[in-house]
């Protein structure tokens, strides 16, 4: 049985597990990066309801997916209880696309239909469940990614579509042209990042009942191991509600964005299969609202005004 709620991430879009497991460290993994600890992996993500899986084309130096593929491949039936999302966009320096001469980002039809199918080949699957633009180009045509995004939604190769690191008026603007929605908006969420909380992200959000996905929950670890004042103040927070709660500094700080009413989606980053199971606990935990603001005075420096 599941221990992890699931939530519809739009009002049309598909049902997703509450936790998502990000793959961009996967190649990162002390114990490698073999097909069998890949599958341990997934096997322990599924095993505790964790359902949903945040890929990117270029993750892992364009590697992350093709690994990931391979598990599949080896135990195709995975496919079938899980969520597959990936992103596109990003163009890096890299021998994998030897053509790029410096860092860019490309949403031109021809790129975006041919990245997809590049990810549908390595990920060894039929259909994407959501494809995200990874991020905000000046040089984005909306009409010209509409007309791909409705190729590959026409043909079955993408279900639902989302953008990363968008602002409310680049959301609300590429919607505009789009014949469907977009299912979400996977932005950096974290205490000492409250640009979310305060810009209108969270609240367009909340305008059109979309769960924001959130990258880097931890700060990047800075939460758990930085030494900078607002690193210091919010830890030591952390381990009071610690106590009060019998939980660890991560499970609160997956648990602070889990209240937050637009019913965020963490994405964790971790290669620990012990942590991937520790991280369901934060579902459980009951942060009042004095908890919630605990943690935000603490990363703010001061209380509210």
């Amino acid at each position: 049985m599941s221990l992890l709620s699931r939530v519809t991430m739009a009002p049309q879009g598909p049902e997703v597990s509450r936790l998502v497991y990000g793959v961009w460290r996967l190649l990162q993994d002390p114990q490698g990066a073999g097909v069998q600890r890949v599958l341990e992996k997934i096997q322990t993500c599924l095993d505790c309801g964790i359902t949903t899986f945040d890929h990117a084309d270029i993750y892992g130096g364009y590697q992350c997916e093709e690994v990931f593929g391979a598990a599949l491949r080896a135990q195709p039936g995975l496919r079938q209880r899980m969520e597959l999302v990936t992103k596109c966009g990003i163009m890096l320096v890299n021998p994998a696309r030897p053509a790029n001469r410096l860092k860019h980002y490309d949403y031109s039809r021809q790129h975006i239909i041919a990245s997809v199918e590049q990810s549908l080949r390595q990920l060894a699957t039929d259909y994407l469940d959501v494809l995200l633009l990874h991020r905000p180009s000046p040089l984005l045509d909306p009409s010209e990614v509409a007309e791909a995004l409705q190729t590959l939604r026409t043909q079955g190769k993408v279900r639902h579509l989302g953008v990363s690191n968008f602002t409310p008026a680049q959301f609300d603007m590429l919607s505009s042209w789009l014949p469907f929605p977009l299912v979400t908006n996977q932005v950096e969420l974290h205490p000492l990042r409250p640009e979310p909380f305060l810009d209108g992200t969270l609240d367009q959000c909340l305008r059109q009942r979309i769960s924001p996905m959130a990258w880097s929950p931890l700060a990047g670890g800075r939460l758990l191991s930085g030494e900078g004042p607002a690193e210091t103040r919010v830890r030591e927070v952390l381990a009071s509600l610690g106590q009060k709660h019998e939980a660890l500094p991560e499970q609160i700080l997956y648990a602070w964005l889990l209240k937050h009413p637009a019913r965020i989606l963490p994405v964790l980053g971790t290669n620990h299969t012990g942590r991937i199971t520790s991280a369901v606990r934060a579902l459980s935990l009951n942060l009042d609202t004095q908890d919630w603001f605990a943690v935000w005075s603490a990363a703010m420096g001061t209380e509210v005004p």
